[in-house]
């Protein structure tokens, strides 16, 4: 790749030891480790037992949606587990709503981009956030802020799960 940021040829002549050095700028070292240890993480629970993971924990944050009256945006047969588009609700401030999430729960969601800017939010499922407890906290907390009773979605989220 003709990219500084991931030549891995240079970049493993580093890791290897042994190499002159090749750059007058410090490498990317820090987000190759995290790639090393995310890798070594996926070795561990093993390939197709993180794929489930995933997809159940997916299935538990639609259903708690749902409780919350919140839909997805994306058909069921096109979804990807780990990035969850939701529709935002005519009326509300989705900017807003992305601020208390932060400020007031520690919550970060993303915003939709492009044609989707103001009409959807993005919720991420990928990796050690695909635990039950950050499904729960995300649903209690958007609950919260849109002032909707969010124990049912906890309950809709808990009951795929077991």
């Amino acid at each position: 790749m003709p990219s500084w940021f991931l030549d891995l040829r240079l970049v493993m002549a580093y890791w290897g030891g042994g190499a002159k050095r090749t750059y007058h700028h410090t490498a990317p070292i820090n987000a190759l480790y995290g790639l090393h240890e995310a890798l070594l993480i996926l070795k561990e629970e093993g390939r197709e037992q993180s794929w489930a993971r995933h997809e159940r924990h997916h299935r538990a944050l639609a259903a708690g949606l749902d409780a919350l009256g919140l839909g997805l945006f994306v058909d069921e047969k096109a979804r990807l587990p780990q990035l969850n588009a939701v529709s935002v609700p005519s009326g509300v401030d989705e900017a807003l709503v992305r601020k208390r999430l932060l400020d007031e729960h520690g919550l970060e969601i993303g915003a939709g981009l492009g044609e989707l800017a103001g009409k959807i939010w993005r919720i991420g499922l990928m990796g050690y956030s695909a635990r039950v407890e950050n499904v729960v906290h995300c649903l209690e907390s958007l609950g919260n802020v849109l002032g909707t009773p969010s124990r049912e979605a906890s309950k809709a989220a808990r009951k795929v799960l077991s």
